[in-house]
């Protein structure tokens, strides 16, 4: 029966909550981005998806959400 080894074993156990990823329809390839900032961090160059990353919903919503981002910090510099 498998089990979790000792801390500090340099493992993590599930997955990485502060990121997630989206695949690029262009190119076919996986994208991870901080969900704090919204910054895309890395990409992956074989079309298999990064291994304890959660998946985001969409690539169209994301960017969605980001453009909407951006308008508002766009109309809030412009009333400064």
């Amino acid at each position: 029966m498998a089990k979790n080894k000792v801390t500090g074993d340099d493992r993590r156990v599930g997955a990485v909550k502060t990121r997630s990823q989206i695949k690029n329809p262009l190119t076919g390839t996986w994208t991870k981005r901080d969900d704090k900032t919204g910054r895309f961090t890395d990409v992956k160059v074989d079309p298999k998806p990064f291994k304890g990353v959660r998946k985001s919903r969409s690539s169209s919503e994301v960017i969605e959400r980001s453009a909407d981002r951006f308008s508002d910090l766009m109309k809030r510099l412009a009333k400064r």
